[in-house]
């Protein structure tokens, strides 16, 4: 069995109020190509990059395999100066490395304290900076981050979803994105944010029956092209090649309704935490009855979830 795949819209000469009036109301991915983003997609070759930033330090993700795995943590965290870390991971073998020859290197931008400090371009690389022109699609106070990111070739980051509306803007590289809606989740196999399934072309379906009734919508970004990503859409990422990326975040709830601690904008809404607490409370109360008690009322919570809660009107 296969799953069905859809192709992700890919729309060019999108104004700001064709996308406002037209497209975002619709909540579904959609590529915008042709947007004006600045000098980044011309300059941004490996030398530059290299120079523009030099040896500041970044914290970086290292893997001896593909497939990161942010679940059983199958990397490691390491630092290096960032031009050195531009050249290897532009290469495809290494002559320096930490694990293995063919490690694979992955930098995802953090504040200055990573803990509380927001990713935003313009304060970890402010050089860079000046050569992106970020669409500014939505109001300034509704800002959240922007996160730099450097893949090597070949790199597959795990399926997961983000509680902020975002552009992933291809800067040079190509990447491969399959997304799943918020509707699928059922079929998933979450823990948190994310899937537990790792590899979406070869799923284990002993393991993960369930994940062939998910409905696979893919794209293929190539320099310059801007990928709208709604929020709780899933997301997996494979760069295909050597690829500098920038995603940019913004909130579209009003701002009380996200967790003040979030510096990542992957902490679910204060709302929703609160809803699961007073579920799981809800299950621990029901672990009083017998057996059979217990599965006709979880039955007839979930009906009562699925009456109140689910809708109909998107696919």
């Amino acid at each position: 069995r296969e799953q069905s795949v859809v192709p992700v819209a890919r729309l060019a000469g999108v104004t700001r109020e064709q996308f406002l009036r037209d497209i975002y109301p619709r909540r579904r991915p959609v590529v915008l190509k042709g947007m004006e983003l600045g000098t980044c997609t011309t300059k941004w070759t490996v030398d530059y990059l290299s120079q523009a930033e030099g040896s500041k330090e970044v914290k970086i993700h290292v893997s001896a395999v593909p497939q990161m795995d942010f679940l059983s943590k199958n990397f490691v965290y390491r630092t290096l100066p960032f031009d050195v870390f531009v050249q290897r991971a532009a290469e495809i073998k290494h002559k320096e490395y930490f694990l293995s020859e063919d490690e694979k290197y992955y930098l995802r931008s953090v504040g200055e304290d990573a803990r509380k400090d927001i990713a935003d371009i313009r304060k970890q690389f402010p050089i860079l900076a000046e050569d992106v022109q970020i669409p500014e699609y939505f109001e300034k106070e509704q800002f959240f981050s922007s996160v730099f990111r450097i893949s090597s070739a070949g790199l597959q980051l795990w399926t997961h979803y983000d509680v902020m509306d975002n552009f992933l803007i291809q800067v040079t590289g190509k990447k491969r994105v399959v997304l799943y809606s918020p509707r699928d989740a059922p079929y998933l196999y979450l823990s948190g944010t994310k899937s537990e399934v790792l590899d979406v072309d070869n799923p284990d379906l002993e393991k993960y029956p369930l994940f062939v009734k998910a409905k696979r919508y893919q794209c293929f970004l190539e320099a310059g092209d801007v990928l709208f990503i709604p929020a709780l859409w899933f997301h997996n990422v494979i760069s295909e090649e050597f690829g500098v990326a920038l995603n940019v975040f913004w909130k579209h709830l009003p701002a009380e309704s996200y967790d003040k601690s979030d510096t990542y904008g992957n902490k679910d809404p204060t709302a929703a935490s609160r809803a699961i607490q007073i579920l799981d409370r809800a299950l621990k109360t029901l672990e009083e009855l017998p057996e059979e008690y217990r599965d006709f009322y979880a039955r007839r919570m979930v009906l009562r979830i699925q009456e109140k809660a689910y809708r109909n009107d998107y696919g």
